[in-house]
């Protein structure tokens, strides 16, 4: 054995190793393994550094870019609110029509791409349904991946076949020759995180998560976090009085947050409006105090009602510290005087006057220098207090501000950037144009699409990407597939078909899936012959399982997806093992019942 070849596969050995028992960070491990590659001699400086400046590096940082200007300007925010009031909430039927949608475009645009523009969507949805996004993503991902083989111009392997193919004398597949293969995978994939998605995918609740700036303002200040939602029916006493002489605040400890009618919503209505037969109350406090309040005047409990669904999305709105500063105008004042409510529409919950701790009914309380209130609003309202030098703000809004003039410019930079792709410019040249569109038409500052780039995730693919080249380079991939050719000689088709799946699937973990097949390919092509058995769907096999990329972060879309996701190396090695045997299985069988 060749002494290069021999040094490649230690390197792929114990990168796999560091990879699996995750002894280090990912990103770190690739890393080692670069500096491996150019250290032991097997690539030059400039081979072992070329994954930095590789089409999949850049693509990726420009669907970073792309999928954060698409999440600003709010339009997969709407898109997820949309999806939700179309599909309920229930997990596993979300899993199914976003796989479904995102593997169903995934088949006729890269899959990445796909990815990228479902992502924020997902953890829309994932935040509002309060499912964990590990729940969501992964499978969402696999989708995307899956749906790269319904035609042959889904992934870059099934794209390069024909040419292969001609080269090798064998006649080339029609576009949708791979569809029925590509189907039966998809719905097999959807199907296998439905039914036992709940099994192998993490439970990130049992992780150490930093708890976000709202979830450590509640916990710090024993704030109430649950919204409830009444209507006032006809005939009851509440019917003509105010909130104050209902005693919301002084008599049931609540806070009221919000008065829905037919003419619209009041956000922290003043406490001396009048109460009428049909509106609806969205109450914030304890449980046991809202169903006391509810028993007092006959109310009748609702739903998460559409109406009010701003006041319970975190982006939308949330708690905030207000400090009263010295020269401000509350001072000397009341809650009462100043008319908090009618000026900010925000509500309220608590003050500190004089380091004293008060809640219910502070209305009253003269205020002084250095007192502090924590109300509850929209981010909007919110950002009306920090218009003057009344009120100093002091906790960060946890909003994202939806820029929708941007909207279209956004929209038609990422459609734009995916035609460009389509009509056969490369990934990283069609990406990262859309994505300096964005910048130049303002829906992006340049600061703004430097900190959607995950430095995490280029490292990772910046640094197995030379894996792949140094195999390629020293022929240690030929050199492992002619070792597996041989043992398979003369063995039954079916064995043929599963080592041509398996090699494929192994090579596809650590080189690009392009490569893969190009080494593939012409030695397939000369086996298949020796054995008796047509090419043609030998190859196109091996196209179809170079998507097989699910044990390892080292794809694309499983890359992009990791972070979000909140994925270890152990979760695709637990989710992905199952799905690779499902996804062999069913690649194989079909294969050979028919197309050998």
């Amino acid at each position: 054995m060749d002494a290069a070849i021999l040094t490649v596969l230690i390197i792929l050995a114990v990168t796999m190793a560091l990879l699996a028992l995750e002894v280090f960070r990912l990103d770190v491990t690739a890393i080692l393994c670069l500096l491996a590659l150019a250290w032991t001699g097997v690539l030059e400086p400039q081979e072992a550094l070329s994954g930095f400046a590789s089409n999949a590096v850049v693509a990726m940082m420009a669907v970073m870019i792309l999928g954060r200007g698409l999440a600003r300007t709010g339009l997969m925010d709407r898109f997820a609110r949309f999806f939700i009031s179309k599909v309920g909430d229930k997990p596993s039927r979300i899993v199914a029509l976003l796989s479904l949608s995102v593997g169903a475009l995934s088949g006729f645009i890269q899959n990445v791409g796909a990815a990228a523009l479902f992502l924020p969507a997902i953890l829309d949805i994932s935040r509002r349904q309060q499912i964990p996004a590990s729940t969501l993503v992964m499978p969402i991902g696999f989708a995307a991946i899956l749906g790269g083989t319904l035609s042959m111009v889904g992934s870059g392997p099934l794209i390069l076949i024909n040419d292969l193919l001609r080269v090798g004398g064998q006649a080339p597949y029609g576009l949708l020759s791979v569809t029925p293969v590509g189907l039966a995978l998809l719905g097999a994939g959807i199907l296998y995180f439905v039914l036992f998605g709940k099994k192998v995918l993490p439970d990130t609740a049992s992780r150490e998560v930093a708890p976000s700036e709202q979830e450590r303002l509640v916990e710090a200040l024993h704030l109430p976090d649950h919204i409830w939602l009444y209507t006032i029916p006809e005939g009851s006493s509440l019917v003509g009085q105010t909130p104050e002489e209902a005693g919301i605040w002084s008599r049931f400890g609540l806070n009221i947050l919000g008065l829905a009618s037919d003419s619209g919503i009041r956000y922290a209505p003043w406490r001396q409006t009048r109460l009428e037969a049909g509106q609806t109350l969205a109450l914030l406090g304890e449980e046991a105090k809202a169903v006391r309040f509810a028993a007092a005047f006959d109310l009748r409990q609702e739903g998460k009602g559409g109406r009010f669904a701003p006041l319970r999305d975190p982006e939308l709105a949330g708690f905030a510290e207000v400090i009263i500063p010295p020269r401000s105008a509350l001072v000397g004042q009341t809650l009462r005087s100043f008319a908090l409510r009618r000026r900010y529409a925000v509500e309220p919950v608590m003050m500190f006057n004089r380091g004293e701790e008060v809640r219910g009914d502070f209305s009253d309380r003269d205020i002084a220098p250095g007192d502090t209130f924590v109300v509850y609003g929209l981010w909007e309202n919110m950002d009306d207090l920090k218009g003057g030098g009344d009120f100093v703000v002091a906790t960060p809004s946890s909003g994202r501000r939806h820029a929708d003039a941007r909207a279209w410019p956004a929209l038609l930079c990422f459609a734009g950037a995916v035609g460009l792709a389509l009509a056969g410019f490369p990934l990283a040249l069609a990406f990262l144009s859309g994505a300096l569109a964005m910048i130049l038409t303002g829906v992006l500052s340049i600061e703004a699409a430097y900190e959607a780039i995950e430095w995490k995730v280029v490292f990772l693919l910046a640094g197995l990407i030379p894996l792949g080249l140094a195999m390629q380079k020293t022929g240690a991939a030929e050199f492992l597939a002619r070792k597996l050719m041989t043992l398979v000689q003369g063995a039954h088709p079916l064995f043929f078909l599963l080592s041509v799946a398996v090699l494929s699937t192994l090579f596809s973990l650590f080189m690009s899936n392009v490569g893969a097949i190009v080494v593939l390919a012409p030695l397939v092509i000369g086996m298949a012959e020796l054995a008796g058995l047509p090419p043609r769907p030998l190859v196109l096999l091996a196209a179809v399982c170079a998507a097989n990329s699910f044990m390892l972060p080292t794809h694309q879309v499983n890359v992009l997806y990791m972070s979000p996701g909140g994925y270890r190396n152990a979760d695709y090695i637990r989710a992905g093992g199952g799905l690779t045997l499902l996804f062999l299985l069913v690649v194989v069988s079909l294969f050979y019942l028919f197309y050998l």
